[in-house]
């Protein structure tokens, strides 16, 4: 497997991303700078017998769910947040945690929106997403692990 068959990388700062199909599976990698810092997949529901699928399902939503920021629900919010986030966080910022008026929520989506960027493949269904997902964690695609997320 080769990282051909990805996308050339989009900022996440330009989110969202009208050629991000509407539904589809798909995998994606995600870089910082140019390190590889996280594999996924998104789609398991999805197959080639064309099941219905809600308006939008698949790569479009896992992505979008990590352009938040949001770390409720997203591992990979979580990971950049402990890994990235929290590490770079000065004491004179504890404050405006405690008050509310900065959450790490939002921490978290301004450095994803300032410092990573994706691309992804597209594939016709969830074991194709799921083999190429595990070859891109193991190495096999980009020719290094991700940091986040290796196998």
């Amino acid at each position: 497997m080769d990282s051909d068959q990805f996308t050339p990388r989009f900022p996440f700062a330009d989110w969202p991303n009208p050629d991000v199909p509407a539904v589809a599976a798909g995998v994606y990698a995600i870089w910082k700078d140019n390190e590889l810092i996280y594999c996924g997949m998104s789609g398991r529901e999805i197959d080639s017998k064309g099941k219905a699928a809600p308006k939008k399902y698949g790569l479009v939503t896992r992505l979008n769910s990590h352009a938040s920021g949001r770390l409720s629900g997203d591992q990979f919010c979580v990971y950049v947040a402990n890994r990235f986030v929290i590490p770079s966080l000065k004491a004179e910022e504890l404050p405006l945690f405690a008050s509310g008026s900065l959450t790490l929520d939002a921490r978290t989506k301004t450095f994803i929106h300032d410092h990573l960027d994706y691309a992804y493949a597209l594939v016709e269904t969830a074991a194709a997403a799921y083999e190429l997902e595990r070859a891109a964690r193991r190495g096999d695609v980009f020719g290094t692990q991700p940091y986040l997320n290796p196998l």
